[in-house]
């Protein structure tokens, strides 16, 4: 297949976002793919592969702050900000026909930040990934308590798979941890440290940690702005969820399909909150056979 091309897109505030692009090919439609928070664009490469197979032009770019984009030197992580940032890479790959967006967790959160926008956002389709405008609480200080452990990284990369591998008791621990290298860089004195900035976590996220009333206030309210959000969300759309994850539930895809009555449902056996690295091939079914159905 084609190897992807590596862009560099300038945000509106001056940042730099990492981007690979799979066949920039006007003939093509364009998917652009959003990663979680603490992952990177490497995350999708399987994803990638497939959908360009399909015949999409793919784009998957790295969240200010993490992988190969610069760091916010203010800290600036909110959700006006991504969503922001999301259009100047729409903007720069498919300014005049409308994409697809993939947003997985936070990616997801950042796709339906667009619609709250004053420029408003349009797409051709719109596939969420184990996210919803309402969160389960513990679900989600469970994986901002795992992003927040180890600031000062670990020894070696068999010390970050073991750590990895209890955070997800599901996934097979791989045998080679050399993959490992794409989530993770080699400090100066030989520790290996996330590829993302702590900012991301403490000027955003803190308050999950938080067991007081405070906490639960903020992450109403992050859930209020989301659920605006998606009532404005009139793409063909998909929530992929994850049956092992303890991030969306039942209840939470109940409320979603209220809000945007016309989405569509897919759930993933044997896979928790990280649907595309548990089960690739069900999750990338899943995508294409909803895309190839939206772009017709």
């Amino acid at each position: 297949m084609t190897s992807a091309v590596q862009h560099r897109v300038r945000t509106q505030d001056g940042i730099t976002l990492a981007a690979d692009c799979y066949d920039h090919d006007d003939a093509r439609p364009v998917v652009l793919l959003l990663h979680g928070g603490g992952q990177n664009r490497h995350a999708w490469s399987a994803s990638a592969r497939r959908l360009h197979a399909c015949g999409y032009t793919v784009v998957a770019y790295d969240t200010r702050g993490h992988g190969d984009s610069d760091w916010d030197p203010a800290g600036r992580y909110d959700l006006e900000r991504l969503a922001t940032d999301l259009l100047a890479v729409r903007e720069h790959f498919s300014a005049d026909i409308a994409p697809a967006v993939v947003g997985a967790s936070l990616g997801g959160m950042t796709v339906l930040g667009t619609h709250l926008l004053t420029s408003g956002a349009s797409w051709a389709a719109v596939v969420l990934v184990d996210v919803t405008p309402r969160l389960e609480f513990q679900g989600a200080r469970r994986v901002v308590t795992f992003m927040a452990a180890h600031p000062d990284g670990f020894g070696t990369l068999d010390d970050a798979a073991e750590v990895i591998a209890a955070y997800n008791p599901h996934r097979s621990r791989p045998a080679n941890v050399d993959g490992l290298r794409k989530v993770l860089r080699q400090r100066h004195d030989g520790r290996w440290i996330w590829r993302w900035d702590p900012a991301f976590i403490h000027s955003n996220f803190d308050f999950l940690r938080d067991e007081s009333t405070t906490g639960t206030e903020q992450f109403d309210a992050i859930s209020h702005l989301l659920i605006d959000g998606a009532r404005r969300v009139n793409a063909p759309t998909l929530l992929v969820r994850g049956l092992l994850s303890d991030v969306v539930s039942q209840a939470t895809v109940d409320e979603f399909k209220q809000l945007v009555p016309h989405a569509e449902t897919v759930d993933v056996s044997g896979t928790g909150h990280m649907i595309a690295g548990d089960d690739n091939d069900a999750f990338s079914s899943a995508v294409t056979e909803f895309l190839g159905r939206s772009f017709l």
